[in-house]
C-alpha cells in the first residue's frame, strides 16, 4: 500500500512542470498586478519617447493602456528590438508585444495575434537626384531599412536584385539616407511619412514613391495558446471600436493635424483574419 502511495506521489510531482507550462497567463497577470508589454519606443507615432516627459507614448501605448485597465492591472512597458519581438514573447519575458508587429501566415505558427489594430503599406523614400520614380528602378541600388521586420523581405520580393542595408532602428536607417549611404529608405507608410515631414525645407530633395511594396495588417502579439488573454485583448479592442475611442486614438496620432496626415481611417478593429 505504501509503495502505491509513493508511486502516486512521484507521478504527481512529475506532472508539475507540465501543469505549470499550461498555467493561465491571464491569471498570472492579475496575480502580479501588472501587464508587461514589449514595445519598440523608437517607432513614432506608434511607440516613442516623449522628449518632454521621457515616457514612452503613442498609438499602441494607448491601446495597451486600455487593455491593462480592462484586466484591472497596471501597464509596464519594456523596450525591445524589432528582431527580439517574437523571442521575447515566446520566452515569457513579456505578456504582449505592441511593436509594429505584422500579422502574417508564417508568424501564426509561432504566436497568436489580436484583432488587426492597423493596416499600412510599406513605401520607399528616395533622393530626387537619384532619378528614381518607380519601385522597380531600385534594382541594383543600395536601399536602407530596419533589421528584423518584414520590410527587408518585402523589399527583396518586390525588387529582385536590390542591395539592402539594414539598421537596428528606423531612425538609424533614415539618418543613413540623409548621409548619402543609400539612394532609398523603406518603412511602413505611417512611419516613413512622419520621418519625411521632419525634413522641413529639405523635403524638396526627396520623393515618396507612389507604389506600395506591400500592404500589411499589424496586430498585438500574444503567446501561443493563451486563449483567455487573447479574449480580453480582443474584447478591449471591440469595446474601443464600439465606443468611438478607436477613431479618436487614431486621429490623435495619425490624423490630418499630425505629421502623418492621414485623412481617414480605412480599417476597423473587427477581425484577426489575414489573407497572406
Amino acid at each position: 500500500m505504501r509503495r502505491h502511495f509513493i508511486a502516486a506521489a512521484l507521478a504527481t510531482v512529475a506532472l508539475l512542470p507540465s501543469l505549470s507550462a499550461h498555467a493561465d497567463q491571464l491569471a498570472d497577470i492579475k496575480k502580479r498586478g501588472e501587464l508587461v508589454v514589449g514595445v519598440l519606443g523608437t517607432d513614432e507615432p506608434a511607440t516613442f519617447v516623449d522628449p518632454k516627459t521621457r515616457q514612452i507614448v503613442g498609438y499602441e501605448v494607448d491601446l495597451v493602456n486600455a487593455i491593462a485597465e480592462k484586466i484591472g492591472v497596471k501597464p509596464k512597458l519594456k523596450q525591445i528590438a524589432v528582431a527580439a519581438r517574437i523571442p521575447e514573447l515566446q520566452q515569457g519575458h513579456v505578456d504582449l508585444v505592441a511593436a509594429g508587429l505584422t500579422h502574417n501566415k508564417e508568424r501564426e505558427s509561432q504566436i497568436d495575434f489580436s484583432l488587426t489594430t492597423f493596416v499600412t503599406g510599406q513605401k520607399a523614400l528616395v533622393k530626387k537626384d537619384s532619378g528614381i520614380t518607380e519601385v522597380p528602378q531600385l534594382a541594383g541600388k543600395k536601399v536602407l531599412t530596419i533589421r528584423g521586420g518584414t520590410q527587408e523581405p518585402n523589399l527583396r520580393k518586390a525588387v529582385p536584385g536590390v542591395d539592402v542595408v539594414t539598421f537596428d532602428t528606423s531612425q538609424q536607417a533614415f539618418q543613413a539616407l540623409q548621409q548619402g549611404k543609400g539612394v532609398g529608405y523603406v518603412d511602413d507608410e505611417a512611419a516613413l511619412l512622419r520621418s519625411y515631414a521632419k525634413l522641413g525645407p529639405q523635403k524638396a530633395q526627396y520623393t515618396v514613391l507612389k507604389q506600395n511594396l506591400s500592404t500589411e495588417s499589424l496586430a498585438i502579439g500574444i503567446k501561443k495558446g493563451e486563449t483567455a488573454l487573447k479574449a480580453v485583448v480582443d474584447d478591449t479592442l471591440r469595446d474601443l471600436e464600439k465606443s468611438g475611442q478607436a477613431e479618436k486614438i487614431f486621429v490623435k496620432w495619425y490624423g490630418p493635424e499630425t505629421a502623418s496626415g492621414f485623412q481617414s481611417r480605412d480599417f476597423r478593429f473587427e477581425t484577426d483574419k489575414i489573407t497572406e
